[in-house]
Order: C-alpha cells, then structure tokens, then sequence
C-alpha cells in the first residue's frame, strides 16, 4: 500500500492529517487541530486519573475526528465490538479489502512505547495501513517512523479497561465530499473555539483555570499531598499528551495558516500572542517541577498566581479573536 506516514505532535490531530493526507486533501495537523476547535482548558474533580483529578488542555477525545467533518462533508463508519475476536476479524477484514484504519488504544499496553511513556491512558490514537504475519503495521503519529505490533498486543490495547475505554473502536471514512477548506469553515471554527474558551461554565475554558487556582490558593504548604497535586498539574500538562503549551503552540500554527485561508492577516499577530502564552504554560510547568523536586519552596499560591495570569491573557486573546473574526 502506498501509505505515507508523517511525525506529528500530538495523537489525534496527527492521526486526522495522515489519515485525510492518505484520502487527497492536504490538511497539516495543525489545520485539522484547528478546524476542529480542538482547544480548550477543562477542570474536572469528579474524573479522576490515577486518584487525582482531570485537567486537560484540548477538547474530549474523538471531537479532533467528529469536528472535521462537517467542514469537510465528511462521512466517517465508526465501529465499536463486543469482543476482542470480533474486533479484530473486523480489523483484519478491513485492511485485506485495502483500507487504513484508524483505532483508539491504551497507551500501557503497546510494547514500542518505552517503558517510561507507558501510563493509562485509554484514549490514544493510531492508524493501522497493514498486516505482515501476526504484526499489524502501524502509523502512530507521535512515532517518527511506522512501528510494528504483534496481535496480542494491540488487541489488548484496544480492549484495556477503565476511563476512556475504547471498546476495540476503529473508524475510516466512508466519504469526503469537501476537497478544500473554505475560509467561512476557518472563521466558523475560530469562533466556536472562542466561544468553547470564554464560556460560562466554571470548570472549562478561563474560568476552569480560575476554579483550579482556587483550589491550589488554597492548599497547605507543608501537607505532602499539596507536592503530590503540583506534580500532578506538571503531568497533565506536559507529560500527557501534547500539554498546555503543545496544544497552544499548535493553535498558532493554525492560526498562521487561517490568515490566508481565511483572507485575514491579522491572525498572524494572533498566532505570535498565542505563541508567547503557551511559553507562559512552560515557565508554570517549570516552577512547578522545581518545587516537586525540591529546588524551591512548595508555594502553591505562587502556582495559583501563574495560574490566574495565564487565565487573564487567555481571556483577552480569545476576545480579540472572536472580534476580528466576528
């Protein structure tokens, strides 16, 4: 099969540009990411990941697929089994008419991940283009080259247990009938992620960081469990996934490639600002790592002050672009 894989930052937006690459329509990641809507900041204490609680930096897994296809006109079979023998003879029968594939797996149980990167994380995205023998042939994204993954293996990794779990979910199109994005799919998609940002709902977008710092103003200093949360923030930022100032960085990739798409140049400076927040998110992600690891003073109000100052520079650049994009 002449399938072309491509290096990308983050699993699921890569998965999308490999994918829709694969079909005819040349969509960076960044593009998918950001016709998608796909940023975002959620706080969530009720989902917990390993015992403490959600903090994610993009929308729900699987809205980087969905979104795209309306922009697209896209038709896309998702498919989820009952067992892990019915879902692999599916798999197996799809790839042997000619298909790639996408699938969401665990990232625990995949063996070409090191031993370090593996955590449980059910929601990692892949494509499957082959089958050599008992290995399937993968293009995993976050992978600067194909990987191979015995049966079993992968099989495990499509049925894992827990938050998120994928069910043995595969997914390829069935149509795409948009070959080229049209600048009102860009205006439409910037202002629905403004508007996913500067919601009133206390546990996404700016106000989520608010309720977070909050609850950080409040922590005790000389309390282990305080480090064990900072280090947490630190993990879901920059270890899960893409982080804070990953996903942020690949918004203003897009944001540079809407200017034109859109025929509004001034998203350009947009993405610049974009930029410098999400150096923002490393230096909370470096002051933070510092304290867990005891080069400095556990201060979990200093965090909660970085905290709120992401959130006031977000605030503003969010309305700013709903404006120029309105």
């Amino acid at each position: 099969m002449n399938f072309q894989h491509q290096h990308a930052a983050h699993c699921e937006s890569g998965v999308m540009s490999n994918l829709l690459r694969h079909h005819g329509l040349a969509v960076s990641e960044s593009l998918a990411f950001g016709l998608s809507a796909a940023l975002s900041f959620a706080y969530l204490p009720f989902v917990k990941v390993s015992g403490q609680p959600l903090i994610a930096y993009r929308s729900l897994p699987r809205s980087i697929i969905k979104g795209l296809l309306a922009p697209l006109a896209a038709r896309f079979r998702f498919e989820t089994f009952r067992s892990p023998q019915a879902g692999q003879q599916r798999l197996d029968a799809l790839l042997a008419s000619g298909e790639v594939v996408g699938l969401q797996t665990s990232v625990y149980w995949l063996p070409y991940f090191p031993p370090d990167m593996r955590f449980h994380f059910n929601a990692h995205n892949l494509l499957v283009y082959g089958k050599a023998g008992d290995d399937y042939l993968i293009s995993d994204p976050v992978f600067e080259e194909p990987v191979r993954c015995a049966s079993a293996d992968l099989l495990r990794a499509r049925f894992a247990k827990g938050v998120l779990a994928p069910k043995g979910l595969l997914y390829y199109p069935k149509s795409i009938e948009r070959k080229s994005v049209t600048p009102a799919a860009v205006r439409a998609a910037i202002r629905k992620n403004c508007r996913m940002m500067l919601a009133p709902v206390p546990i996404a977008g700016v106000r989520g960081m608010r309720l977070l710092a909050n609850k950080l103003q409040r922590l005790p200093a000389d309390d282990p469990q305080s480090s064990a949360f900072i280090g947490h923030i630190v993990r879901m930022q920059e270890e899960i996934g893409t982080g804070g100032a990953g996903f942020r960085f690949i918004y203003a990739a897009f944001l540079q490639e809407a200017a034109g798409l859109a025929h509004l140049p001034a998203l350009a400076g947009f993405a610049d600002r974009l930029t410098t927040i999400g150096d923002g998110w490393r230096a909370l992600a470096l002051k933070a790592a510092r304290m867990v690891k005891g080069r400095e003073r556990v201060d979990p109000p200093a965090i909660a002050a970085k905290l709120r100052e992401q959130a006031a520079q977000e605030e503003a650049f969010f309305r700013e672009l709903k404006a120029a994009v309105a």
